[in-house]
């Protein structure tokens, strides 16, 4: 504690007010908790203010703008050719979608009597921490639990500073123009969307990836209608490419990079460079604390949260698994109900995953690969959109619906979807994973028609032996 400063007592403290900390801070706060959140930035976090929620935005302007140059397949014709004015864009992006959704969670705090205090946190020891304001005066807070939700930040890498043309994510998001020429380094879940959305909006693309494939994380088959996609678009895979460089000027940036050793050159209006992120567990005192942490700096937890630190809690990207905001959203209403004494857990079976791209890719539990790998033997039943009415009638017919069940027992332990809706769809999967549900149950509910949903139900009559419509 600084000499001289009175430390104020609160009784939960949380750092941190994005998806993970918000959540926690409100539901400590319904369990009769007197809380405090303390964020040095974003209500909200990465995720509503320069993540998740714009990409979205922008995503789903590209599909407007796409619709609105080419419906002639249903017979629209003569359409005046469509302007992108990308400043009403962006101006609707940040003002009608992000500051709606941050303004609605600043309420949600203020309704549930949380207290929000702005600045950094520091750790003093485990159960003290200051706030430090962007004046240089700080307060110091006594706490009885504390909850630390501090996220996480884009990966720099060497030879391309964030500065000028060179951007993160963030950056990326807030071009103040559509770029001619746009190089993404990194063919992740964030480099993939907003290659698709740049490219929709009108840039040529340039993805460098430096693995043999983009989207590692999904299955071969469900990527190549993204890589056939992206082709229509004329975006640009360059995989096993290492990013080598960039030098400005005052017309763009050039990206230097090299593949099998031999280096080529782009010269681009901006490069977005999008190759993960970093938790964001340094620099805050943590080691004046008893919380343990990873080579990688996660914090280590048990299944409630819980760190080496008996009253300190963390959640969301700055603890293993995968940093997702609705694994964040559901390992703070855990940690919330552990400090009210509830006997919560994080205990999910499978954390669903979506990348937002054309079309949409979504998985749950295991691939067929990896339940054969862990020593079960399964079935995997298929059944492509192209079979499904509402996909038809939607003119949205790739891509397909997976479900990998036992053979004897037909339990679902897995599920891929590629194609309209799927970070829709996928819900229902998660529920079917995480219950321990059989293809007999989703066969025999009823599902609406018609539906893009039906595709699961047809999957799970697959998957019994007695497929209808394929």
């Amino acid at each position: 504690m600084v000499v001289g400063d009175f430390a104020e007592e609160r009784d939960t403290m949380v750092i941190g007010a994005g998806p993970g900390g918000y959540v926690a801070a409100i539901r400590a706060a319904e369990l009769g908790q007197k809380v405090t959140i303390v964020e040095k930035e974003y209500i909200g976090g990465v995720c509503l203010n320069v993540g998740c929620i714009p990409s979205k935005a922008l995503i789903s302007a590209g599909h407007r703008l796409q619709e609105a140059k080419d419906s002639k397949i249903f017979g629209i014709k003569n359409i005046q050719d469509p302007v992108l004015d990308f400043k009403v864009t962006q101006n609707w992006k940040d003002h009608q979608v992000v500051d709606r959704l941050t303004g609605g969670v600043e309420m949600l705090l203020k309704k549930h009597k949380v207290e929000i205090v702005r600045g950094e946190a520091y750790m003093h020891d485990n159960h003290t921490l200051r706030v430090m304001n962007g004046d240089h005066t700080g307060q110091t807070y006594k706490f009885k639990h504390l909850i630390i939700a501090t996220g996480s930040r884009p990966v720099e890498i060497p030879g391309f500073k964030f500065k000028g043309r060179v951007v993160d994510s963030t950056g990326g998001l807030n071009l103040p123009e559509v770029p001619k020429e746009l190089v993404v380094i990194g063919g992740g879940y964030i480099g993939s969307e907003l290659a698709g959305a740049y490219a929709n909006l009108g840039a040529h693309v340039t993805i460098l990836e430096g693995t043999p494939s983009i989207l590692p994380n999904f299955e071969k088959d469900m990527v190549k209608l993204v890589l056939n996609n992206f082709k229509k678009k004329g975006v640009t895979v360059i995989t096993n490419a290492m990013a080598k460089n960039s030098e400005q000027d005052d017309g763009g940036v050039t990206v230097t990079y090299a593949v099998d050793g031999k280096e080529t050159s782009i010269h681009a209006d901006y490069c977005m460079v999008t190759v993960g992120r970093r938790p964001n567990t340094d620099d805050m005192g943590m080691e004046y604390t008893d919380v343990k942490l990873t080579d990688r700096g996660l914090i280590e937890v048990d299944q409630q949260g819980r760190t080496a630190a008996e009253d300190i809690f963390a959640i969301g990207d700055i603890v293993a698994g995968p940093a997702l905001a609705h694994k964040a959203f559901a390992e703070g209403k855990v940690a919330a109900g552990a400090i009210s004494g509830k006997k919560t857990a994080n205990d999910y079976v499978s954390v669903p995953a979506v990348c937002f791209t054309d079309p949409e890719l979504a998985t749950v539990g295991m691939t067929k690969a990896e339940a054969e790998k862990a020593g079960l033997t399964v079935i995997a039943s298929k059944f492509p959109f192209a079979g499904n009415g509402r996909a038809i009638s939607l003119n949205s017919m790739d891509g397909f619906f997976r479900l990998v069940t036992t053979k004897d027992e037909g339990t679902i332990v897995g599920a891929q979807i590629a194609g309209p809706g799927a970070s829709d769809l996928i819900s229902e999967l998660s529920v079917a994973v995480n219950g321990g549900m059989n293809a007999e149950d989703l066969a025999l509910t009823i599902h609406p028609h018609p539906t893009l949903g039906e595709v699961v139900q047809e999957a799970a009559d697959e998957a019994m032996g007695f497929p209808t419509h394929i």
